[in-house]
C-alpha cells in the first residue's frame, strides 16, 4: 500500500530563559540557578532545568497549561503539583510524597513565559509540531 508523503516539519521554535527560583527547606530558602525551556517539538511541556553545584542538572518536565492553572489555584497530581502562594509567588512541589522538593518562583514571570509559548505554538495546534516519524517507524518494525 503506497504511503502518502508527509510534509516536512518547520524548524523547531525554541524559547529558553533563566528564571530565579528558591528551594524551600524547613529552615531557609536557598536560591537555585534554573533555566526554563520550551521547544515546539515537545509542544505541551516546559523543561525546568535545575543547575546544581558540582552535580549534573536535574530536569523536570511540566505541562504548560498546568503552570497557568497552578498560578490561579492548586493543581496537579502525583509527582508534580503547583499552587499560588500568599506572597504572590508560585510553589512547585516536585517528587513523590515524602521525598519531594518545594520550589518557589515568580508566578508572573513564569506565566509570561508560558504565554510566550502559546505565541509560538497556539493551543490546539500542538500535534502539528510533533515529529511523529520516529514513532511510526518503530511501529512498522
Amino acid at each position: 500500500m503506497p504511503q502518502r508523503p508527509v510534509a516536512p516539519l518547520a524548524p523547531p521554535r525554541v524559547l529558553t530563559q533563566p528564571v530565579a527560583m528558591e528551594l524551600l527547606t524547613p529552615d531557609a530558602s536557598v536560591p537555585i540557578e534554573t533555566t526554563v525551556g520550551y521547544t515546539s517539538r515537545d509542544p505541551h511541556a516546559l523543561s525546568i532545568v535545575f543547575h546544581l553545584l558540582g552535580e549534573a542538572p536535574v530536569v523536570w518536565r511540566v505541562d504548560r497549561e498546568m503552570v497557568l492553572s497552578g498560578s490561579r489555584a492548586p493543581t496537579g497530581a502525583g509527582e508534580v503539583r503547583l499552587r499560588p502562594a500568599s506572597d504572590g509567588s508560585l510553589l512547585l512541589r516536585l517528587g513523590p510524597a515524602g521525598h519531594c522538593a518545594t520550589v518557589r518562583c515568580d508566578k508572573e514571570r513564569l506565566a509570561r513565559l508560558v504565554r510566550d509559548t502559546f505565541a509560538l505554538v497556539p493551543q490546539g495546534t500542538e500535534e502539528r509540531h510533533i515529529d511523529w516519524q520516529p514513532l511510526l517507524a518503530s511501529l512498522r518494525r
